[in-house]
């Protein structure tokens, strides 16, 4: 399975004991997504961002690549659409390998679904597109920079912008850039998800001093995070949600899946959870949570 979201650095951003902290080898599970129309969203993540359907039964749908989920989509018609202004999904981020994988499928959403692209830009640490699926959730489809092009500021933190990117200029370079070969399955995975919240000092409190990600880029109304120094595993902002409190049941946003190396870094996270009076629940198998907006949160151990 590709392994390249995965960015180990000894460095910690944070001077906090490492007991405190989430292991350098912490990686995104699955996005769920609750929809109303199942057949139309598969369509949508398979034809145009070419995820290849891992399963397919009754009202629900797996899709992923080399057998490793990216996103689930579950069928469940009695709920409303979610309100612009809740908190929830901001979007799911499709990370692939590089600049040719990504090419190729940006490619396929501008031949599949063309009027779905909302925007792109250059992040100096990463290339990104972003789109609306079928039924209004944010998707971004993006490639990493090497890390020794990240730029840092002063503080360590990682230098975040958003710079013009052409999406024609990037397809005219990058499709030939495998001798015009366009790959039939680019490798991909979830890279990061980016959650609209209601307070951003609430989410820091939440998702770095309990869950114990690191702070990678603050810009006030919006917080980057992660572990083992990636730009970011989660993304926290209040551009349209300032003040949003406790979600309320609708389509969207389902639940966050986090892998973790293995059971230990599981227990530990859920001692961090107790100590903190968060409710869990731990079945042996996976651990549920959820954030001070009711996201659920599934942790578990990587296949």
């Amino acid at each position: 399975m590709p392994t390249f979201p995965q960015h180990p650095d000894p460095r910690s951003l944070t001077p906090r004991p490492a007991e405190d902290l989430l292991s350098g080898g912490t990686r995104m599970g699955a996005v769920e997504l609750l929809v109303s129309d199942l057949d139309t969203m598969v369509a949508y993540y398979a034809d145009a961002v070419t995820l290849d359907v891992l399963a397919h039964a009754g009202d629900t749908a797996v899709l992923g690549r080399d057998g490793r989920t990216v996103v689930r989509l579950r069928q469940v018609g009695e709920l409303p659409p979610a309100r612009r202004g809740q908190a929830g999904l901001f979007h799911t981020a499709v990370v692939f390998e590089d600049e040719p994988a990504l090419a190729a499928a940006l490619a396929s959403v501008a031949t599949v679904a063309p009027h779905s692209f909302t925007g792109s830009a250059d992040h100096l640490y990463s290339q990104a597109f972003y789109f609306d699926d079928p039924e209004g959730n944010g998707v971004e489809l993006y490639t990493d920079r090497p890390r020794d092009m990240w730029r840092r500021e002063p503080s360590g933190l990682l230098t975040l912008a958003s710079e013009p990117l052409d999406p024609n200029g990037f397809l005219q370079e990058h499709l030939r850039g495998r001798d015009g070969h366009r790959p039939a399955a680019p490798p991909a995975a979830l890279g990061h998800v980016h959650l609209q919240v209601g307070d951003i000092p609430q989410g820091r409190q939440f998702y770095v001093d309990v869950l114990g990600f690191e702070v990678m880029s603050d810009i006030g109304s919006a917080l980057f995070v992660a572990a083992g120094g990636y730009h970011h595993h989660i993304a926290l902002n209040t551009w349209h949600s300032a003040g949003a409190g406790p979600r309320a049941a609708s389509l969207g946003l389902g639940q966050v899946n986090i892998d973790l190396p293995g059971a230990d870094d599981v227990a530990a996270l859920e001692s961090r959870l107790r100590d903190h009076r968060i409710a869990t629940r731990h079945d042996g198998a996976v651990l549920r949570f959820e954030d001070p907006w009711r996201t659920l949160i599934q942790v578990g151990v990587a296949a």
